[in-house]
């Protein structure tokens, strides 16, 4: 997913990315704003897990939004 889009619909997104990584905090999310290194490293933080597994989680996190954007009405 490019990021311009993950940046441009973070509003839609934020309730994606909390029923995906509930241990972030609704500020951390806030905060993270559409940027992915940010998210990578807010998922480190709080899973444990390396950033490489991190980056893995959110690629395959952001093509199942590619396919919830779409279905998306556009304005």
């Amino acid at each position: 997913m490019n990021r311009d889009i993950i940046e441009g619909n973070w509003k839609q997104l934020k309730g994606k990315v909390k029923q995906q990584w509930g241990k972030l905090t609704d500020d951390a999310v806030d905060k993270i704003n559409g940027d992915r290194e940010l998210l990578a490293g807010k998922i480190q933080e709080a899973y444990g897990v390396d950033r490489d597994e991190a980056k893995k989680q959110i690629e395959a996190w952001a093509k199942a939004c590619e396919k919830f954007l779409s279905k998306e009405p556009h304005h």
